[in-house]
């Protein structure tokens, strides 16, 4: 077959050509961008994905004051309760407080200096520790433990015993070794 033969057959068949040479471009193409096919896909993975955040985002941001006064409120209410351990007459004025509301007798009362704990993490609370001696008949000094659990301080009673004073009918005594969370 010569070349004025091929142009006729061309010539007789342009669909036929045009067809087969559009198959070959596209063929050609598509050998060239194959490797850019799982590029795209993870591009297209993570802006979905940033998608989705960023309309989580924006679900979650619409209560974001409201929760943030929440928190801000609770944060003043946490402080209001905190002892300082610096404020010595402060911090020993509330068990005073105690004694006169309950009619119970203080017969020990003294602040216990600050233990750091050996390679724990600085922290904002710390507890502040009280020894206490309380003598009085038993609904006073329950009533006296109601005080310290419902107080305005949050307290932990780590160690507490009551004994009577040797007499049937006299006065018990109550003794605490208690907690009170505050800052250093």
């Amino acid at each position: 077959m010569t070349n004025q033969e091929l142009v006729a057959v061309l010539k007789k068949n342009p669909v036929s050509v045009g067809c087969a040479v559009l198959t070959l471009l596209l063929g050609v193409g598509i050998y060239f961008r194959s490797d850019s096919l799982p590029v795209a896909a993870a591009d297209l993975e993570q802006k979905s994905t940033e998608g989705q955040r960023l309309a989580a985002n924006l679900q979650n941001a619409s209560q974001l004051t409201e929760q943030y006064a929440t928190i801000a409120q609770a944060g003043r209410e946490i402080d209001a309760r905190l002892v300082h351990a610096s404020d010595l007459a402060k911090n020993l004025q509330y068990f005073y407080k105690f004694e006169a509301e309950t009619g119970t007798k203080l017969i020990e009362l003294r602040q216990l200096p600050l233990t750091p704990v050996k390679g724990a993490a600085k922290t904002t609370f710390a507890p502040v520790g009280y020894s206490i001696g309380v003598q009085g008949d038993y609904t006073q000094l329950m009533e006296f433990l109601r005080r310290l659990e419902h107080g305005a301080h949050y307290c932990r009673i780590v160690v507490s015993g009551i004994a009577g004073t040797g007499n049937e009918r006299g006065p018990l005594r109550l003794s605490l070794t208690l907690e009170l969370l505050g800052q250093p």
